[in-house]
């Protein structure tokens, strides 16, 4: 698993490169409510979601667009964490 480094932070590259990857090109540069699901499901994809993905997650949220569908679906998966 690679990490970056944000302001001293350690973050889950692979979160941080989707969230960008959902927010680039086409569209309107937010993150949707598939792409929402995207995130959650790639962190989860080992034995559930590690603090570093947790925070990753909430930088995420922070620093990212979302639709309101779509925040309102990140905002409930991320309390159930």
């Amino acid at each position: 698993m690679a990490y970056v480094s944000i302001d001293g932070e350690k973050y889950e590259k692979e979160l941080l490169d989707l969230a960008k990857k959902h927010t680039t090109g086409k569209g309107e540069g937010k993150l949707s409510k598939d792409e929402v699901a995207d995130l959650f499901k790639s962190a989860n994809d080992g034995q559930g979601v590690t603090e570093t993905e947790k925070k990753t997650l909430a930088y995420i949220r922070n620093n990212f667009e979302f639709t309101d569908a779509a925040a309102k679906d990140f905002d409930g998966n991320f309390s159930n964490l």
